[in-house]
């Protein structure tokens, strides 16, 4: 999850917009490498989005399914789930690379990147741009709300029955560790998911309500305007979250990201040895 929210800052702010904002006339904004930044931004996006749903069951599973947690909730299942979701949307995505042509032709090099003709107006590209919003957010926007109120019901169940049974016992006053961990697990899940529905929140209603009254942004000055980049802005800050709440909340995850760092280093120390 982590490397894949990385790759959607890299890909989405700084490649897509700040590139061609202020280098408009660099490398990336050759039509066949501009098309190709705009389709990677789609698949990374839709890998952190799905990334974060499989998360999310991963979570339900591994606190309300307690006969198929020992079999799902293994590290071979997880990277399974990793390599099928990464496969499944980068082949979901590849029509997006399609969508754009190029805005002009200069000396015989087409520039820049602009929605084709046949996307604007082909009624089977309007069914999968629908098809396309609808699997990536609006899907898993409600699959991650739906898999959270589960485990909160089965959480809160399991804490007051837990509760009663120590409650009987006299002289018990010593620190329940399971609950301690059921705790922890939860303050990452609420905190990745949280995150996630509140960010995505505005970019999914104003989709939903941009094609039910099949209005769109015709000024950048109407109030539509506003509301679709800061729906933009605040999906594509959703994808900075997740690193950050990680580094935070996860001594394993500090661990393992001090010897990411370390090991480059350790390897031309090495070197340097031996010579």
């Amino acid at each position: 999850m982590a490397a894949a929210d990385l790759l959607v800052v890299i890909s989405d702010p700084l490649l897509r917009m700040t590139a061609s904002i202020y280098f408009p006339r660099s490398f990336l904004s050759v039509t066949p490498v501009c098309r190709l930044g705009l389709w990677f931004a789609v698949v990374s996006t839709a890998t952190s989005v799905w990334l974060t749903v499989a998360f999310t069951v991963d979570r339900f599973v591994a606190i309300c399914c307690e006969k198929l947690k020992t079999k799902y909730c293994t590290e071979r299942m997880a990277a399974v789930v990793i390599g099928i979701v990464t496969v499944l949307v980068c082949l979901e995505s590849v029509p997006c690379g399609f969508v754009y042509g190029p805005g002009e032709i200069a000396d015989g090099v087409p520039w820049d990147c602009v929605y084709t003709t046949s996307y604007k107006n082909s009624p089977a590209w309007l069914m999968f741009a629908i098809f396309h919003r609808i699997l990536t957010p609006c899907i898993p926007f409600f699959l991650i709300l739906l898999f959270n109120i589960l485990t909160i019901r089965r959480i809160l169940a399991a804490s007051r029955a837990r509760s009663g049974l120590r409650g009987q016992k006299s002289g018990e006053n010593d620190r329940d560790r399971e609950m301690e961990n059921r705790r922890k697990s939860v303050v990452l899940l609420f905190s990745v998911t949280g995150s996630f529905v509140l960010l995505w929140g505005t970019y999914v209603v104003f989709f939903i309500c941009r094609r039910i009254s099949m209005s769109f942004v015709d000024s950048i000055t109407a109030p539509r305007y506003v509301t679709q980049h800061t729906s933009e802005m605040l999906q594509i800050l959703s994808s900075c979250t997740n690193t950050c709440i990680y580094a935070l909340t996860q001594s394993k995850f500090r661990e393992e990201l001090k010897i990411a760092v370390k090991y480059p280093l350790n390897r031309i120390l090495k070197r340097m040895k031996r010579q």
